[in-house]
């Protein structure tokens, strides 16, 4: 095998505020390179480790999988994300490194024809994942920064051809389904993950989530006519993507390879998935990132097993979990249960997935001979400090053998795809084409989530929440049960913002809102011992905040400082929903990129 000459060094390879004129990263030593599928294999090694959603976690940050959401409305943290609080700049902009993976990925490309094993299962294995691949990389950019060029091959370092116009989103969206199913015909078939290579299935689950983002980007972006949305699309693309999000996810559906894991344990095997460290043979997972914990690990048990992380899931999440037998939690029931702290968290009350999520009281956290136990600390400067009184269980390995507190030596995995996804995407795209003709095959479709935690079946009248206040009263019946499932379903797996993103919904959401965290005065959580010390309504060395005013009957922990946030968060829905782009990029093309809107 011929030897690799390979640039690994993101720093290296993102340097470049337009990527598209540097030479390919990667290039073999030979004029000939990929003559062997070996070869080819090789090469395509580096982007697994850009390619995929990592799993980390920061004190106080929003790193990785775990850590995602708390740039959501389900987490927060001690520092208000920048672009929810309407305070991003131009200044801040990123350069659009994911053209130099792209450049990369079409190198491999354009040199398929030096492979002397064409036609194999390993050579359409390999060009495959190269599809795959560059699928990836450039839906990353229609997430951040909507339309872009899209380019094919690796341009010649002549600044002429380098002047390539961004194209319609609909055509970048078009040419990413392509790729997929370009990967979709090539990738070999496999039933289960254990390779930890991509494979058909999960090209199928990638392509149903491109086509959903897509789908709803562009009908809810138009129903507000904001500049975010397709000017040329029209009614019948906007479906068009929802079929096709729906026919890939069925496509894995019909296999009967896949299932929701579950061995009868209502209450466990929900959150036994995120903390195994070896997913190889779970029914569920379609592709994973395994960490051992010493060469490869992260620092999710780290900042967690504590209860902390200086981070803490939000009252907003908590108290969109249906009760147990399947009814929005509302009103005055949903006031007493947050009297007593912690009673509303229990799965005899609520979804049992609330428990799995975040735990509740006396939960072991740690397999030490002393073990720390929720309640968490709040009010210090620890990196082990809560700071909503909710605290974050889901993906915490709590028997896990390994460094408890060292850093980097977590094992808890980054599941890439589950059969999950590919379930609510399905429910979700039949949703938005027609709920009414397609309820029972969504019910049937979304049986596995809730059978595995002993949840009755979605009935779409029971669950409707027409709370004025509930973000999504004003959705039909069909639409709202399926986005709170899939909230649900994917909590704290760091998604949440994309969602909000293409449902056009951060004006709902973000717009003049705090983050909120448990009851506080008005509550047990006020009495406990530990709290005694806790500062609030002092003019300066608070240790927490709380919402409303001193002698009110109830009031909540605030996460966040609320200091220069008093009418809320500002995201401005005419400019937050997509990045700005670097201004030496625009200079660079000419004009043939302008400025994102709001910019």
């Amino acid at each position: 095998m011929k030897k690799y000459i390979i640039c690994l060094a993101l720093g290296m390879a993102l340097t470049s505020c337009y990527d598209l004129d540097r030479e390919p990263e990667g290039v073999l030593s030979s004029s000939s390179p990929f003559t062997t599928t070996g070869e080819m294999s090789s090469y395509l090694d580096q982007f697994y480790q850009s390619a995929v959603r990592t799993q980390d976690l920061q004190a106080g940050g929003g790193s990785g999988i775990a850590g995602g959401d708390c740039n959501s409305d389900n987490m927060a943290s001690p520092s208000v994300n920048q672009r929810i609080a309407g305070r991003s700049s131009v200044s801040s902009a990123s350069s659009l490194g994911n053209y130099s993976y792209i450049r990369r990925v079409n190198f491999f490309l354009q040199n398929l024809d030096n492979c002397t094993q064409k036609g194999t299962a390993d050579y359409n294995q390999a060009v495959g994942e190269g599809y795959y691949f560059r699928a990836w990389y450039y839906y990353s950019l229609l997430i951040n920064y909507g339309p872009v060029a899209w380019v094919e091959t690796p341009l010649d370092p002549d600044m002429e051809q380098m002047k390539l116009p961004r194209e319609n989103r609909t055509v970048i969206a078009d040419h990413i389904l392509a790729d997929l199913d370009m990967a979709i015909s090539l990738l070999g078939e496999r039933n289960n993950s254990s390779s930890m290579r991509v494979h058909r299935d999960v090209a199928r689950a990638l392509k149903s989530e491109v086509a959903l983002f897509e789908g709803t980007w562009e009908k809810y972006h138009k129903a507000k006519n904001d500049p975010f949305f397709d000017p040329t699309v029209t009614d019948a693309k906007i479906n068009d993507y929802f079929t096709q999000a729906a026919a890939a996810a069925k496509q894995v559906m019909d296999r009967g390879v896949w299932r929701i894991y579950s061995t009868g344990n209502t209450n466990n095997d929900y959150r036994v998935i995120f903390q195994t460290t070896d997913l190889g043979s779970n029914p569920e997972v379609l592709w994973y990132k395994k960490y051992d914990g010493d060469e490869i690990g992260n620092n999710v048990d780290r900042y967690l097993n504590q209860g902390g992380g200086s981070l803490g899931v939000t009252a907003s999440l908590v108290d969109d979990y249906l009760t147990i037998d399947g009814r929005p939690f509302t009103g005055a029931e949903k006031l007493e249960a947050k009297k007593v702290w912690g009673q509303e968290l229990l799965p005899t009350v609520r979804d049992p997935r609330l428990a799995q999520t975040v735990a509740t009281p006396g939960q072991v956290m740690r397999p030490d001979t002393d073990p720390y136990t929720i309640p968490p600390l709040i009010g210090t400067s620890a990196y082990n400090n809560n700071i909503s009184g909710y605290s974050l269980l889901k993906h915490v390995q709590i028997d896990y053998t390994g460094s408890l507190d060292a850093e980097y030596k977590g094992a808890t995995p980054a599941i890439q795809f589950r059969y999950a996804d590919v379930l609510l995407n399905y429910a979700e795209a039949l949703a938005e084409l027609n709920g009414a003709a397609n309820a029972q095959t969504i019910v049937e479709a979304l049986h596995p989530l809730r059978a595995r935690v002993g949840m009755p079946d979605v009935d779409f009248d029971r669950e409707f929440n027409s709370d004025p206040a509930y973000p999504f009263a004003h959705l039909d019946k069909y639409i709202q049960a399926v986005r709170r499932e899939r909230r649900i379903e994917k909590a704290c797996e760091g998604r949440r913002f994309e969602d909000i993103l293409r449902w056009a919904a951060a004006e709902e959401i973000f717009v003049g809102k705090w983050h909120q965290g448990a009851l506080f005065t008005g509550s047990s959580l006020e009495n406990e011992p530990a709290y005694a010390t806790l500062k609030y309504d002092q003019p300066s060395g608070n240790t927490i905040f709380l919402s409303g005013n001193p002698g009110d009957p109830y009031r909540y922990i605030i996460p966040t400082n609320p200091s220069g946030y008093e009418t809320g968060w500002q995201f401005n829905p005419q400019r937050d929903y997509l990045l700005p782009l670097q201004e030496r990029m625009i200079s660079l093309t000419e004009g043939l990129w302008t400025q994102n809107p709001g910019w």
